[in-house]
């Protein structure tokens, strides 16, 4: 099956995207994780002030089939999350990349250098 994956963003091993400023980075879920999930019908975020670091939980998203961590693709501090989510959590069933989860100001640049480009990522999900 072939997902959506926008060039322009950048990707982790656990399916999340990250769009990047330069200083902050928008946080979601990739098409592929949301495919996987099926119909999500809960999310739990990090509250704003508190702090993330790279490839660790900060929150959940649960679906009719599973309940499935995510994993911050970068340290640092939640300057935002998407109340809108917790209120329509499926929102994200119909467009996973047009509703971020987190915005964090970033503690540690150099861990961007980590992330997938859009052709890796590519080549991850077919592995899977």
């Amino acid at each position: 099956m072939n997902y959506n994956v926008p060039e322009e963003l950048k990707y982790t091993k656990d399916h999340e995207w990250t769009s990047l400023n330069e200083d902050s980075a928008t946080v979601g879920i990739t098409d592929f994780a949301q495919s996987s999930l099926g119909d999500i019908v809960f999310v739990e975020l990090p509250e704003v002030g508190s702090t993330v670091t790279q490839g660790e939980s900060f929150g959940v998203v649960e679906s009719i089939k599973s309940v499935s961590d995510l994993y911050s693709p970068l340290s640092g501090e939640v300057i935002e999350r998407n109340e809108e989510l917790e209120a329509q959590p499926d929102l994200l069933n119909d467009s996973p990349y047009s509703n971020w989860l987190i915005k964090i100001k970033l503690s540690n640049n150099s861990e961007v250098s980590e992330l997938l480009p859009s052709s890796e990522y590519v080549k991850l999900q077919t592995e899977e």
